[in-house]
């Protein structure tokens, strides 16, 4: 596991631990938020990481930010998509929170579907705890510690809010030692050990990250028209969400949400009315592109494109 490398070196500052290696291969984590390239052309999804939350109060912020930056390089680092930390865009999330501190993700994802996101994650922090072990009979004994973090994280499609993944998991790492005459005392061994809380936890949502690439496979790509001027129109995704020169792109107007007429239940959103297909000739911006128009009219900005 990639905490093995971290973990050793806090314990061995704790001084009465010992961890087995033979977990699996290790996984290096930098604190980088470099964005790779794909090796296809294919476009790449972008996501939403909004700042993790936790179901208690007592544990710092800064575990929480430090996990978030620690996810977001990961995910970015494996290519396949561009997720960015939710600060860094102009949204106010302080008005999209219910009242039991989570996060609305319908308001919150038509925020971000504005700003040309895909999807929307919200991490949780449910709880941290130690457990620990020993036979009951000598000075000195057999002790086993087992660490866990219960996290979970969700993902929302930016266009409809419709939930694509939902999962809670516990990470859990244990290490068998030989103690002597120490008692078990679980609180406080993590309130005297707070660098192993943010190991850890940061560990719990890193596990996350396959599951969540593979998530996003099912949510289609798709960008935005930022602004026409004469025969020029600029798209808010470019060179690093993976389009390339003399891409064809679909036109499409955003189709009307659909209801059930008993319940009220929202179903979907119905396809929209394609209006014709556009040609990148060209990149501007951080990650934006210039197209032309290859057939059709009464293009907009806003209006949805697609990869023909």
């Amino acid at each position: 596991m990639r905490l093995l490398l971290v973990l050793t070196a806090v314990l061995s500052m704790v001084g009465c631990m010992t961890v087995d290696r033979g977990g699996g291969p290790q996984r290096e984590v930098r604190d980088d938020n470099q964005v790779s390239y794909k090796n296809d052309s294919s476009p790449r999804k972008r996501l939403m990481v909004l700042p993790f939350l936790d179901s208690s109060d007592k544990r710092p912020q800064s575990v929480r930010d430090r996990a978030r930056a620690a996810f977001i390089s990961d995910l970015n680092r494996s290519g396949e998509l561009i997720a960015m930390d939710s600060r860094e865009l102009n949204i106010d999330l302080t008005k999209m929170m219910d009242p039991a501190g989570g996060y609305k993700l319908s308001e919150v994802s038509k925020a971000a579907g504005a700003l040309g996101f895909n999807a929307v994650l919200e991490g949780r922090v449910l709880d941290v705890r130690v457990k620990r072990s020993a036979d009951n009979v000598g000075v000195v004994r057999q002790m086993t510690t087992g660490f866990e973090v219960v996290a979970q994280v969700r993902v929302v499609t930016a266009r409809s809010g419709q939930e694509v993944f939902n999962t809670i998991k516990t990470v859990t790492l244990k290490d068998q030692g030989v103690r002597v005459g120490e008692r078990v005392e679980t609180d406080k061994f993590l309130q005297n050990n707070p660098d192993m809380i943010d190991v850890i936890v940061k560990d719990a949502f890193l596990d996350f990250s396959p599951q969540v690439l593979t998530a996003l496979e099912k949510i289609s790509w798709e960008g935005r028209i930022a602004a026409i001027q004469g025969d020029r129109i600029y798209l808010n995704v470019g060179k690093i969400s993976g389009l390339e020169m003399g891409d064809l792109l679909k036109v499409i107007e955003d189709g009307n949400d659909i209801y059930d007429p008993e319940s009220g239940t929202h179903i979907g959103r119905a396809p929209g009315r394609l209006k014709g297909t556009l040609e990148v000739i060209s990149y501007f911006g951080t990650d934006g592109s210039i197209a032309i128009i290859h057939s059709g009219s009464g293009f907009k900005e806003n209006d949805r494109i697609e990869i023909y």
